[in-house]
């Protein structure tokens, strides 16, 4: 009897015997009839080898990005110090050579602000001009040294909210927040039919401003978008009646993260003098959007790091969307009882301090003996993601008045994120 050959499975990598037994003097037929069986009983083998291989639980993921959010698990460490990675403000510093070029030769536009593109070849400028109303602005094109190269916005569309115009990381997209614009259209002055001079040549008319592509424009705030050239202008957005107010860039371009909500929610928040509150939402760069939650956030979403999953919070929960899957889950990391208790842990240190230097009775009770939470238990207003194992967050109180916003009570928590453990079979 000849011994069968191990054969490694192209697909699992289990291994499979094949080869029949040739009995001396037998007819062809019963050894190609055994070979046949041999190999059908080895095929059933090997896939349920493969189903085992793949169905089992005991296998840790390589990376986070690998992992789903409702498999997260979380180590929650409270009252850190301000991490290193994330005190870098953005500089709001603008370009000295574009600054130059409106000093010289735009003395009635007000420069805002400068976006560098990320090649450090082309930067936008934002202004505002005496026809527009104060909160909106327009954007150029600038070369990096100073050379103006072109209008982007057509004189339908007025932009809002500076802070959000931003490059695409590879520099290949421009994207900014605007909706149809408030400011009157003149009224044409109709030509007068005199008869040309015999020996006059008609004039070429000037241009006054350059020809703008048709671009649909809404009475609500929408994303737009354009290639790095400011052409093929369009809303990623058409949503009439939502107000777009924030979006970013995955660090991987593939999408971008927003907050929307409706204009009386908008103005519900703005009478009680609270920053404003939107659904978050992942939008394609082919305009296809999905809803991430129905509940309103103040807390800006942010991206992994990977670009795998979306992170926001709820008052006292955290909140971890997959964003790159066919079948996405979410996770919410509830941290009230852990804040409460960091809290107490946080004022009565800040008490025995100022014990030691002060004398003063008229501070009341320590927090954790007073009736409910403490003064500096507050709802998470900011959270960071710069590495995927790693979020921090953000507590404090913040309100926005008319003449000051009031932010107090800051302090920096973190959540160490890694797969949970595996449930063995």
């Amino acid at each position: 009897m000849t011994r069968r050959k191990n054969v490694v499975h192209p697909f699992c990598g289990s291994f499979l015997f094949a080869g029949g037994t040739r009995i001396p003097g037998s007819p062809r037929n019963s050894t190609t009839s055994s070979l046949i069986v041999t190999i059908v009983i080895s095929l059933i083998a090997a896939v349920a080898g493969c189903e085992a291989i793949t169905n089992r639980q005991d296998v840790r993921p390589l990376v986070l990005r690998d992992v789903p959010a409702q498999r997260l698990a979380y180590r929650f460490e409270a009252d850190i110090r301000i991490p290193a990675e994330l005190q870098t403000p953005e500089s709001n510093e603008k370009l000295a050579s574009i600054q130059a070029d409106f000093t010289a030769r735009r003395p009635d536009d007000a420069l805002l602000r400068t976006v560098a593109s990320s090649d450090g070849q082309r930067a936008l400028a934002l202004y505002g001009t005496e026809d527009e109303p104060s909160p909106a602005f327009r954007i150029d094109l600038y070369a990096i040294d100073g050379r103006f190269l072109r209008n982007l916005i057509p004189p339908t569309l007025s932009c809002v909210f500076p802070e959000t115009v931003a490059w695409t990381s590879d520099g290949n997209f421009i994207t900014f927040i605007a909706h149809k614009s408030v400011k009157p259209a003149p009224t044409p002055t109709p030509p007068i039919d005199l008869a040309p001079e015999p020996d006059s040549s008609p004039l070429p008319a000037s241009s006054v401003a350059p020809a703008f592509a048709q671009v649909a424009a809404f009475n609500t705030e929408q994303i737009y978008i354009c290639n790095r050239d400011g052409y093929d202008l369009r809303p990623l957005t058409a949503r009439e009646g939502l107000i777009y107010f924030y979006y970013s860039w995955a660090p991987d371009n593939h999408a971008l993260v927003a907050l929307a909500c409706k204009e009386n929610e908008w103005e519900a928040r703005e009478k009680s003098f609270r920053v404003p509150a939107g659904r978050p939402r992942v939008i394609a760069i082919d305009g296809h959007e999905r809803l991430l939650d129905d509940q309103l956030t103040e807390t800006l979403p942010v991206w992994s790091s990977d670009s795998s999953k979306v992170a926001t919070a709820f008052e006292n929960n955290v909140a971890i969307y997959d964003a790159v899957t066919n079948k996405p889950t979410q996770a919410r990391i509830p941290l009230r009882d852990a804040l409460i208790s960091a809290s107490i842990a946080y004022e009565d240190k800040n008490a025995s301090g100022k014990k030691k230097s002060d004398d003063n009775k008229d501070k009341g009770e320590p927090a954790k003996t007073s009736q409910g939470p403490p003064p500096s238990f507050n709802p998470i207003v900011q959270v960071e993601w710069p590495r995927p194992e790693t979020l921090y967050l953000q507590t404090a109180y913040v309100r926005v008045y008319t003449s000051e916003t009031i932010n107090t009570f800051q302090r920096w928590h973190r959540l160490l994120l890694s797969p949970q453990a595996a449930v063995l079979k």
